[in-house]
């Protein structure tokens, strides 16, 4: 049983036992899930926080990434067995346990900040200084563009993200295109509101780090010269 067939779900964890290399006889009991991962939606968002970890791990091990932009289409292609169930898993990360705030958005920024860290390393990225931040800033926003293409079009998001490379000629073009993406996202309910102000988070905060540490803005045609 895989987050496939039955998403971040305290089910999934309890059957996860069943598929180790010396595998249980039978899933947990929802006790012993409580005990190994926590209460309610405490364990919930600990499978979540254990799959966004594997998708860094993913960057570093897909086979044929030279670039950035290869290393963000590798970690786009790692939420495709997850798409249906991410628009609820990104609403509960930002929710916090006990209900105060009512949104913790810093889960979002360090979604985007650690997968945006993997690309520069895996391409061998050694700038040092203001040239450090504004790389993983603008990676960032490019990459939460994508993502969020992604929840709206999956079919498109590869290409959108390629087209982001190609055409987007700074921080304001990504955010743009990101705005496009976020009119298209399909209603779910009550999570929505959340989930935009998840991915809103991310890009504001790339916005305001282009400003701060660059003097002008931010090439992203150029970005992609990163590469080993």
């Amino acid at each position: 049983m895989s987050i496939r067939q039955h998403g971040f779900t305290r089910t999934t964890l309890a059957h996860s036992v069943l598929s180790l290399p010396e595998p249980h006889f039978e899933p947990l009991s929802d006790s012993a899930v409580t005990t190994l991962f926590g209460e309610g939606d405490t364990a919930r968002r600990t499978l979540i926080n254990a799959w966004l970890d594997e998708g860094i791990v993913h960057i570093r091990t897909a086979a044929l990434v030279s670039n950035v932009k290869d290393a963000l289409l590798a970690r786009l292609e790692y939420n495709v067995p997850a798409l249906d169930y991410l628009t609820e898993a990104f609403a509960l990360v930002a929710s916090p346990g006990l209900g105060i705030p009512p949104l913790d958005l810093r889960p979002a920024v360090q979604h985007a900040a650690s997968i945006a860290d993997e690309a520069c390393r895996v391409a061998g990225d050694t700038s040092i200084g203001p040239s450090w931040y504004t790389k993983r800033a603008t990676l960032a926003a490019i990459y939460t563009a994508a993502e969020l293409h992604q929840l709206a079009s999956p079919q498109t998001a590869p290409g959108f993200l390629g087209s982001l490379f190609d055409s987007a000629s700074d921080m304001q073009s990504v955010l743009s295109e990101a705005e496009n993406s976020r009119s298209m996202l399909p209603r779910a309910g009550q999570r929505l509101p959340k989930v935009l102000v998840y991915f809103d988070t991310i890009l504001q905060a790339g916005k305001c780090n282009s400003k701060r540490r660059a003097m002008g803005p931010v090439s992203v045609r150029a970005m992609n010269s990163l590469s080993v």
